[in-house]
């Protein structure tokens, strides 16, 4: 719950600005209409305004007018799948970078504790330690007793469970993957029947009509593309790092398993 409430909160943080801006945007364009210099009869010297205000537009600006431009209705669901998408990808590296564990030094540690303590050493060690690894190991220490079988059994029975929590969350940045576009392509649509519906009630087909409906139209796609690609890129690195955690975990597993036979054989 905690983390559902964080991730609105971010969304909200991130959301409201834009409302913000495009409203501040559409304002600084009704002035820049109204402060036209009319001492100036020759239009050169307007052109070149023109073209230095164009030319200082920041990247933000440039945003604004795009997001403006393609409608906030068919945009803000696109901007939306971004934000959640984003706030559960960063999420979820967090929380993965945090559940990385050194596995030969937890594994020496576990060793020397067994040497010294016996088993219940072994699970101090192992509980004092986060991480998935460090819990795939308290449960197969806490089967020690009944034998390397059930031990090995244990091991692969909460692996299947750690593994299920390290993919937490994967589906639903697949969905926004998914969903990103389709919005896009969606305002994308309801935008070409708008600009076939202008060209139907002015009775004549005019190039900048034409032109200016179909431009508005695309802008949705070419968001909802850029959405789907920037969470394509976490949603790689997720299943890179949770890849990588899952083969530490298997290797860490024949090594504990390795460490308890040497233990019994040796009786101390």
């Amino acid at each position: 719950m905690r983390k559902l409430i964080a991730l609105f909160m971010l969304a909200g943080i991130m959301f409201v600005p834009v409302f913000a801006n495009a409203q501040d945007a559409s304002a600084d364009t009704a002035a820049t209409e109204e402060v036209t210099p009319a001492a100036e009869p020759a239009a050169s010297p307007t052109i070149v305004d023109d073209e230095i205000v164009a030319e200082e537009q920041s990247f933000h600006q440039v945003i604004k007018e795009k997001f403006i431009e393609g409608d906030p209705l068919y945009m803000t669901p696109v901007l939306i799948c971004l934000i959640l998408g984003l706030a559960i990808a960063l999420e979820r590296i967090i929380s993965l970078n945090l559940a990385t564990t050194n596995t030969k030094k937890l594994i020496l540690k576990v060793e020397d504790a067994l040497s010294s303590g016996g088993i219940e050493a072994a699970k101090d060690v192992t509980r004092n330690t986060k991480g998935p690894v460090a819990s795939i190991f308290t449960q197969g220490l806490m089967r020690y007793s009944e034998g390397i079988e059930m031990v090995e059994k244990s091991i692969i029975a909460y692996g299947s469970v750690e593994m299920g929590r390290l993919e937490k969350g994967l589906v639903w940045i697949s969905l926004f993957i998914s969903l990103a576009p389709m919005l896009g392509f969606m305002g994308t649509v309801i935008g070409m029947i708008g600009a076939f519906d202008s060209i139907e009630a002015a009775g004549d087909i005019s190039p900048s009509l034409v032109a200016g409906g179909i431009k508005i139209a695309l802008l949705t796609t070419v968001a909802g593309l850029i959405v789907a690609i920037i969470l394509q890129l976490f949603y790689n690195y997720l299943v890179a790092k949770i890849d990588s955690l899952v083969n530490d975990m298997e290797d860490a597993s024949i090594s504990l398993v390795d460490v308890l036979v040497k233990h019994k054989l040796t009786g101390k």
